[in-house]
């Protein structure tokens, strides 16, 4: 693995240097000399490192390279991608609003982008056991499109190649470095060839660190690193000051039959099959090739310990106006991950020392429109800009935050502030206090609501609710587990320390199945955690990290916050091509 970074390395004409101590880097424009370090690792260094080659990381590489090439000034930038390849852990719905695109790279339609079918039909139903009511729409797609963000971001990783970025997927950011003043330096890849036990294997590689005079982490919703730096640094207080509020998305993408099949139709639906307490909804996409992309999205403070978001999901497509649209079709791609709910209230002040926090780390989903992406993008791009001004003009990173206070993003997540808070309230509460804020107040109105409880202490103990009793999978339409497991591509090498790990392994016996009936066999879309019997006949928490889709479900849910999610060997996890 990492003897490939290497070679893209020397190809990119840098040398990996072995480390010993030395001072801090020089600060001045094309920093592209390795630093000496003291960890006894190897280390790259660029002016600008950026974590996560989804739509926020690479739109912000594609901008800085763009401004490079207009003031003829050259900054080396690389960006880091966990997945195996970029675009295998990237999962989106996706109704894609190409606002921030058009502004990034305006001839997009004459370059081939994968964004090929415009929305042709928006409707909203209201669902009931056997019934489809129509509403009203509140969604306005005119001029978006369908897509696959797994493919997008493929386009413009290529992009931005082009512009003389240099991506490495397949190498996992596991660690923050800072420098003896405390700011960031950079980020550390994990060591790989490490088995179970500690020990290393004959495959053993060391971490390598690739240090940057600013780092961007764009990691995506949870990122591991970027939550270390909010809490640590205290950026949500120093934000819009509330928690963030997550909700789970699972989606599979199907070949339906021909006659079924209606490019840039979109469906988006509420109600059946969740409670009237538990918030969420539905989507069926159709995409070009006779493809259909359908899931459900179910918020993560929901009560009920027995509520299995994937059984849900699994029951929804019985409703027999979504079962006649997949009878005859094939199931081709599973995947699940976990999305920001919290909005305007809950983004934090994006900028530490020595870089900064963009896209879904941050949190800028819209969640009205359901739409993350375009906003994503833009504050790639606004954190490439303050980047370029910090490098070239010696300005300050906060110029992010400044300018993000000015962009239409503000705009818009501001009008959109009060939506998901109102269903705090319940579904009827919640759609009729939505309703007001969309066609009374259009975003406007005077007041602010705020989150309820986070997401794991809204957890239920089980005596409170009766066992859910969920229909068994016909194998045709629905499915067992490990079944969608495969269509996810999922792979991790067996022989590995696990990277779910249980900060006090106690927890799960003594807590977690009196009180909660084990919720965490329900909220994991894959199955990871399980309840099995030792040799004493008791009841143990047994870990599949090798089924891990990396959606973090666990590390929001968990009713005592004792799992937490740490990146495996880079290129372990799904391996997404439609998503």
């Amino acid at each position: 693995m990492h003897r490939a970074i290497r070679a893209a390395a020397a190809a990119a004409g840098r040398a990996l240097s072995p480390a010993r101590a030395s001072p801090s880097p020089p600060h001045a424009p094309g920093w592209g000399a390795t630093r000496w370090l003291c960890s006894g690792r190897e280390a790259l260094s660029y002016d600008v490192v950026i974590v996560g080659a989804g739509p926020a990381g690479l739109a912000a590489a594609i901008r800085l390279k763009q401004l490079c090439r207009a003031a003829d000034a050259d900054l080396s930038v690389c960006v880091l991608e966990k997945g195996s390849e970029v675009g295998a852990h990237v999962l989106s719905g996706n109704v894609f609003e190409p606002r921030a695109l058009d502004e990034l790279i305006p001839k997009w339609r004459q370059e081939k982008a994968p964004i090929r079918v415009p929305v042709s039909s928006d409707k909203f139903w209201l669902l009931t056991k056997n019934q489809a009511w129509t509403l009203p729409s509140p969604f306005d797609n005119k001029g978006n499109y369908v897509i696959s963000l797994s493919q997008l971001v493929r386009w413009m990783a290529t992009k931005a190649e082009e512009l003389g970025v240099e991506v490495y997927p397949g190498f996992a950011a596991s660690e923050i470095i800072y420098d003896e003043n405390q700011i960031v330096t950079g980020v550390a890849t994990n060591d790989v060839g490490i088995a179970k036990d500690g020990t290393k294997r004959e495959t053993f590689q060391p971490g390598v660190e690739l240090r940057g005079r600013i780092t961007l982490l764009a990691e995506g919703c949870r990122g591991s690193l970027s939550e270390k730096i909010i809490r640590n640094h205290k950026l949500r207080e120093s934000g819009q000051g509330q928690h963030q509020t997550y909700a789970l998305g699972i989606k599979e993408v199907w070949e339906i039959e021909e006659g079924k099949h209606e490019p840039g139709s979109v469906i988006h639906t509420v109600g059946w099959p969740l409670d009237t307490k538990t918030y969420g909804g539905s989507f069926l996409y159709h995409l070009d090739d006779r493809q259909l992309a359908i899931g459900l999205v179910v918020a993560l403070n929901y009560q009920n310990p027995f509520l299995s978001p994937y059984d849900e999901f699994q029951k929804f497509k019985q409703h027999p106006a979504v079962r006649k649209l997949l009878e005859g079709g094939t199931a081709i791609q599973y995947g699940a991950r976990t999305l920001n709910e919290g909005g305007f209230q809950s983004i934090p002040y994006p900028v530490f020392p020595g870089g900064a926090i963009i896209g879904c780390s941050a949190g800028f989903l819209n969640v009205p429109k359901i739409k993350g992406t375009h906003t994503a993008m833009k504050s790639g791009m606004l954190a490439a800009e303050a980047t370029f001004k910090a490098l070239i003009e010696g300005s300050s990173m906060e110029l992010y935050w400044e300018n993000l206070k000015k962009s239409w993003i503000w705009e818009e997540l501001h009008k959109a502030r009060n939506y998901r808070p109102a269903f705090e309230y319940g579904f009827v509460p919640g759609m009729a206090l939505s309703a007001l804020e969309r066609y009374i107040f259009k975003g406007k109105s005077p007041y602010t609501f705020k989150h309820g409880k986070p997401d794991h202490e809204a957890t239920d103990a089980a005596n409170l609710h009766a066992p859910i009793q969920y229909p068994k999978p016909d194998g045709q339409i629905t499915f067992d587990v490990p079944t969608s497991l495969y269509r996810s591509n999922t792979n991790h090498e067996h022989d590995q320390p696990p990277h779910l790990r249980l900060r006090d392994p106690t927890v799960p016996e003594k807590v977690n199945l009196p009180v909660y009936a084990g919720p965490e066999s329900r909220y994991c879309p894959a199955r990871v955690y399980e309840y099995v019997s030792d040799e004493k006949g008791d009841p143990k928490l047994h870990i599949n990290a090798q089924n891990c889709l990396h959606c973090k479900a666990c590390d929001i849910k968990d009713p005592k916050q004792n799992i937490e999610w740490t990146v495996p060997e880079g290129g372990g996890g799904p391996g997404y091509t439609v998503m």
